[in-house]
């Protein structure tokens, strides 16, 4: 994930990462330790948005965590689903997989049509407020 980040937002590509767990629930963050998470992870997204009323989460129906939506600068939602074919977290599997979010912004930079534009995601359930 950091070096999609890193590569996709070094051509341009604004990134957001949006953390909707609730306060009192698994992967609720305060500001200061998201501030701190971010540098744990060494991630690059363009911003990081917190989410735990899960508006934005439940507007793009988010359903697990890393749940994965391309937008063109037009507003329009292009790509939606896992962010590659491998439901793994081991490296050495990711490494060949298919990424769907390059695919996806791939085609957009070259203006082309998604040709896969909804995946199913995977990964732990968003962990709404009730």
């Amino acid at each position: 994930m950091q070096a999609l980040q890193k590569q996709w937002t070094e051509k341009g590509v604004v990134w957001f990462t949006v953390i909707s767990s609730a306060e009192g629930k698994e992967g609720y963050v305060t500001p200061s330790q998201e501030n701190e998470y971010m540098a744990k992870m060494h991630a690059s997204p363009t911003a990081a948005l917190l989410d735990p009323e899960g508006k934005l989460g439940r507007l793009y129906n988010a359903k697990t965590t890393p749940n994965m939506f391309v937008i063109d600068p037009q507003g329009k939602l292009i790509y939606s689903g896992a962010i590659d074919d491998r439901p793994s977290t081991d490296l050495d599997d990711v490494k060949g997989a298919d990424n769907f979010v390059s695919d996806a912004l791939n085609a957009a930079m070259s203006g082309k049509t998604v040709a896969n534009p909804h995946t199913r995601s995977y990964g732990c359930s968003v962990k709404y407020r009730d």
